[in-house]
């Protein structure tokens, strides 16, 4: 996927970002550019756009306006939506209706990979809406492939939508994820309603959309320990020592307590309920679809089965009808994993995160009705707070026991005893490997707020390695990575760094290019030209440094023991070499 143009055109705007407002992320000559096979052009690669400026600026609701966009167009395709979910006159007034979003208005152009390695081209994507209308997606160079004049079907502009949209962020940007936490949801419903009707499941969810928060941890960690890539060993090995996976255990619980409503919803003879009617006690099996007895196991095979098949062990709670899988990795854990879970045929494990993906969205089942249906017309920033957290033993799937080696210590670690800026660069890295062969747009929202200095520095480059060399028949991503570090930008070209500034009395959002070659600039230029900081010390220091300022303009004062206390005082920098040269040139002056 290529972004070329956004704009809004809502009225009433998108948060910060006005009515009008437009980016063009990609001109005509910079599409030939990195499509052309010249030498100059051939070493390019992956490389993301990086949104830099002061907060507040409209860095980080350009992302969220992407996000609520796709989020829009996933609505209006998704052949599994929930009854709560869509519009109704009668029973739903305040329902999803395509011909309203928000923005309301906004125009998106873009190029997608379509075809297969026999015959592909870059799909040129326009997609209108205007306020209080639905949108309308046109292919406008479909005729390369196709000769008719036929309409889009639902089918062809699922083609054209991105495989998946990716977020992350590192603070408690509620905004971005709030359309991603609403498809959580609709892939609870998906999977509850063919529980309920008894229809097949295909044991990942239909939606394209994933965020990445603490919840998924584990379990993106988990998927590329698992994938036996040197690459990908190399990555988290070199920044954060980190060595082979030792042991992990997987708790699944099986059945939940359901009440006499819900039961007669199921039916009272459905295979997954079980009735104890001395105690009214109504229980169903929540995973009865991701689950084959040994009866049904050779001609259905869902995800805990396969789970069961890699395991070193397991048992079952029967008090609780909790499974247990126990896993020590060794060589053939991993060759369980990648037979199982196609690790050779999607050159990822992407299979097995999505089955994680499935059996971690079943921890949202005390969430009622109610409180779903009001969610999914929310755009409150609080809707997080009206989810229940639950206690470890009622949740449907958990990870323990998850140790591992790193380096520089005998022992092995538990994944909880890493540091914040270690989970971070596991979350993007990890994120990056997992969907690195999809057509994919990444929404990162500050990832690197917890890295230290060299992690900073190197940040571009290791998500470059995440990704597989320039290739007409490999997958195109897409990034957008908001950032206030000047190390993001010095890796960067500068047509591929963003600079938002707000204009404090019409309040209107512009994005400029640097006016510098940002590759390779210095920190202190970046720091001065693009963030406007031009003291390269600390606010404390400075305030020091001026106080010293003015008492040498004071009368009668002993230069040389001020000198001392300056340069005793003060660490080495620019701005101490230049007043204590001031000082000294004054004396030469008086002689």
């Amino acid at each position: 996927m290529k972004l070329i143009r956004l704009k809004i055109t809502d009225p009433t705007g998108f948060r910060s970002l006005q009515t009008g407002f437009e980016h063009v992320f990609r001109s005509e000559w910079t599409l030939q550019d990195e499509s052309s096979d010249l030498p100059q052009f051939s070493e390019k690669g992956f490389a993301p756009f990086v949104c830099a400026g002061p907060n507040g600026s409209g860095k980080s609701n350009l992302l969220e306006a992407l996000a609520a966009i796709f989020y829009h167009l996933e609505c209006m395709y998704l052949d599994n939506l929930p009854q709560t979910f869509g519009y109704d006159e009668e029973t739903n007034d305040t329902g999803f209706r395509s011909d309203i979003a928000n923005p309301d208005g906004f125009e998106i152009e873009y190029l997608m990979p379509i075809g297969s390695s026999d015959f592909r081209i870059n799909a040129h994507v326009l997609i209108t809406k205007k306020s209080g209308e639905s949108p309308k997606v046109q292919w406008l160079n479909r005729e390369q492939l196709y000769k008719d004049h036929n309409p889009l079907s639902p089918d062809e502009i699922k083609l054209l939508l991105p495989d998946f949209v990716l977020g992350y962020s590192s603070g408690e940007n509620e905004v971005l994820s709030l359309p991603f936490f609403k498809m959580r949801f609709i892939q609870f419903d998906e999977y509850w309603s063919a529980l309920r009707d008894q229809l097949p499941y295909s044991g990942s969810p239909e939606t394209r959309m994933a965020y990445m928060d603490n919840s998924y941890s584990q379990a993106i960690l988990l998927c590329n320990l698992l994938y036996d890539e040197v690459g990908a060993r190399e990555l988290f090995e070199f920044d954060m020592g980190l060595g082979a996976l030792h042991e992990f255990r997987i708790v699944i619980k099986r059945r939940i307590d359901i009440s006499l409503e819900q039961a007669n919803l199921f039916g009272l003879k459905h295979p997954a309920l079980a009735v104890d009617e001395e105690h009214n006690r109504y229980t169903l099996n929540l995973v009865d679809l991701l689950e084959a007895d040994e009866d049904s196991s050779d001609r259905f095979d869902p995800m805990i089965t396969r789970l069961k098949r890699c395991a070193t062990c397991f048992f079952v709670d029967e008090e609780t009808d909790t499974l247990y899988l126990d896993y020590c990795v060794n060589s053939a854990t991993r060759e369980a994993f990648a037979e199982n879970f196609s690790f050779e045929v999607n050159k990822s494990p992407i299979e097995l995160f999505q089955a994680f993906q499935v059996l971690l969205s079943l921890n949202l089942y005390t969430v009622s009705n109610q409180i779903k249906s009001d969610l999914y017309k929310s755009d409150s920033l609080y809707v997080n707070e009206t989810v229940p957290t639950l206690a470890s033993d009622q949740r449907i799937m958990r990870f323990k026991n998850f140790w591992f080696n790193k380096e520089g210590i005998q022992e092995p670690v538990l994944l909880k005893s890493l540091s914040d800026g270690e989970h971070q660069l596991l979350h993007s890295l990890g994120l990056c490997l997992l969907f690195k062969d999809t057509n994919s747009l990444f929404l990162l929202d500050e990832p690197e707020t917890h890295f230290n200095p060299a992690w900073r520095s190197n940040f571009i480059s290791r998500l470059r390695s995440c990704f597989p060399e320039k290739n007409k028949e490999q997958a195109s991503h897409e990034m957008l990575i908001t950032t206030h570090t000047p190390f993001l930008i010095s890796d960067s070209e500068r047509h591929k760094v963003m600079v938002f500034e707000k204009d404090p009395e019409s309040n209107q959002v512009t994005i400029q290019h640097p006016k510098y070659k940002t590759l390779g600039a210095s920190i202190n230029k970046i720091t001065i030209e693009t963030f406007g900081k031009h003291e390269t010390i600390g606010g404390y220091a400075q305030k020091l440094l001026d106080d010293f300022k003015e008492e040498f303009k004071k009368e009668g004062v002993n230069i040389d023991s001020l000198l001392k206390r300056i340069d005793n005082r003060l660490g080495d920098s620019v701005e101490k070499l230049l007043l204590m040269k001031t000082i000294m040139d004054s004396l030469k002056e008086q002689d």
